[in-house]
């Protein structure tokens, strides 16, 4: 039987974990750039210093941060910026969706459409952030909404689609 040796299986497992690292260290590369372009260069900064240590806990190679430290301070690229994307998800839970991009219509269109994909829509600025309060870690529910087990799996798929999205930073909700 062809192609049902060792090496093909463990190749085949290797691309994907790497598919997921890859993911992971875009996101990080990104926010680190944002940082220090937000920080005017200055490295020592807080936000620069808090994206770097995440960026550490994720496993990205400090080569991989001194040149998007490197990049951000000598690039005069477009400027990155968050935005927060709120909806309402099954069973009408709270979602506040953190994206960092420097095009922010396409982000806001590739949010519009998994949302819409997923039975969910944008909702207006507000109507979903009163249920969350703005920690250093990020957003933090004020109370939890019980969901049903149907819900609980559309939230999980929604949530999963999300987080695939390259600007997707974080997906906050308010469900147990």
């Amino acid at each position: 039987m062809s192609g049902h040796n060792k090496f093909s299986k463990i190749k085949h497992l290797k691309a994907k974990t790497d598919a997921q690292k890859s993911k992971v260290f875009t996101k990080m590369v990104r926010l680190i750039t944002m940082e220090v372009k937000k920080a005017k260069g200055v490295v020592s900064s807080p936000g620069v210093v808090a994206a770097i240590d995440r960026a550490r806990k994720e496993n990205v190679p400090n080569d991989t941060i001194d040149r998007a430290v490197k990049k951000a301070t000598t690039d005069n690229s477009a400027a990155m910026e968050t935005i927060v994307y709120e909806s309402y998800g099954p069973g009408g839970v709270a979602l506040l969706i953190d994206v960092l991009t420097d095009n922010r219509n396409k982000a806001a269109q590739e949010i519009k459409h998994i949302l819409s994909s997923n039975g969910a829509a944008l909702a207006a600025p507000g109507s979903a952030s009163w249920a969350f309060t703005k920690t250093h870690e990020g957003w933090q529910a004020n109370s939890t909404m019980p969901l049903e087990d149907a819900d609980v799996e559309a939230l999980q798929k929604l949530v999963e689609e999300l987080e695939e999205n390259e600007d997707v930073q974080d997906v906050y909700t308010n469900a147990e």
